[in-house]
């Protein structure tokens, strides 16, 4: 089995671009709302369409995809765009993230500038080697930081033991009993002090619990943007500002793949009133256009219409960082396809 493709460490750029900021971002975000769509793709899924997870084309998972995009394409879309937004530095994500982990634990990370991020939900850690790769790339002294007292429990022993999801509750310890809820582990840079986190894209539908510490939401009209503490849930908020923020360029590039997966799979559309931008629907048009494209090779061509071969480099938004498993390259069922290719957008 060959490696999965990676990108590597992208860069944004700006100089005499054929792309704007926006449009680069938009890109960006794309690739990992399609990634957690190809994520949440299940074995008896690929059962069904005789392919490995690497040779799904883009007319496969729009007929797979979940239908509801509040509970489904959006919340594992949103869960992605966060964790590679931290690992691509994007200024509106990382500014609060900074915030509220010093807030949460002062004096374990009062030189933090830069955090980390390793993407967790046990449904995720189900897959061989998924945990084992974590856990290697975490420091070999890591550990979570529960709460303020006590002292901190090893990484690696007890993300592994989390990974059975509720059924690992009565194995853990009491500090740390529903740490199976995590999304993704935020940490330092030398990723020694790990946080526990819950992502959700409605905040309505937010739960704490023992051992985690932090919440990622978007603002709503009863909640606004920037970092509290919330009593209710026992967890430090980070509200991402909509739609002036990063929740604004997420929502647009959700909106305009969510349009395109329900016109490739035929889906009957609900009462959605939300619609692209019409940045974002030169996005959703140009997706469309590659029906029988595989989705890893439409994400690789979204990782380069971010760069466009500029010049001059800003950090931001186009991290990658896939695990192993979620790629398998191994064929089985040859399929003809056009190359993906992405215009600018403006």
């Amino acid at each position: 089995m060959t490696e999965p493709r990676s990108a590597g460490d992208i860069s944004f750029i700006t100089q005499q671009a054929p792309v704007d900021e926006r449009g680069r971002a938009l890109y960006a975000i794309a690739r990992s709302i399609l990634r957690a769509q190809l994520d949440q793709l299940t074995h008896s899924d690929l059962e069904d369409l005789d392919r490995d997870r690497a040779d799904v084309t883009m007319r496969q998972l729009a007929k797979m995809a979940r239908l509801n995009r509040d509970k489904g394409m959006r919340g594992d879309g949103f869960e992605w765009a966060v964790h590679e937004a931290i690992l691509g530095e994007e200024p509106s994500v990382l500014e609060p993230l900074v915030n509220v982990m010093k807030k949460a634990s002062p004096p374990r990370f009062r030189t933090l500038e830069v955090p980390r991020s390793l993407l967790f939900g046990y449904e995720r850690a189900k897959y061989l080697g998924f945990i084992d790769a974590m856990v290697e790339e975490a420091a070999d002294m890591a550990v979570l930081l529960p709460d303020g007292q006590g002292r901190p429990f090893k990484f690696d022993t007890w993300v592994s033991v989390a990974a059975g999801g509720k059924a690992s509750e009565p194995l853990l310890r009491s500090r740390i009993k529903q740490i199976w809820k995590t999304d993704l582990f935020l940490s330092d840079e030398e990723r020694h002090r790990h946080l526990a986190t819950t992502i959700k894209s409605n905040w309505h539908t937010l739960e704490g619990g023992a051992g985690l510490r932090v919440a990622i939401v978007p603002e709503a009209p009863d909640l606004r943007a920037g970092v509290r503490f919330s009593q209710k849930h026992g967890l430090w908020l980070t509200v991402l500002p909509d739609p002036g923020g990063f929740m604004g360029l997420f929502n647009d590039a959700y909106e305009a793949v969510a349009e395109a997966i329900y016109t490739l799979g035929k889906h009957e559309r609900g009462h959605y009133f939300y619609k692209p931008t019409p940045m974002g629907r030169r996005l959703q048009e140009q997706l469309e256009k590659y029906p029988t494209a595989k989705v890893v090779d439409i994400e690789y061509a979204l990782n380069e219409a971010a760069q466009q071969q500029l010049v001059g480099v800003e950090r931001r938004l186009v991290s990658v960082d896939a695990p192993g498993w979620l790629h398998l390259n191994a064929s089985r069922v040859p399929a003809v396809a056009p190359k993906p290719y992405f215009e600018p957008l403006d």
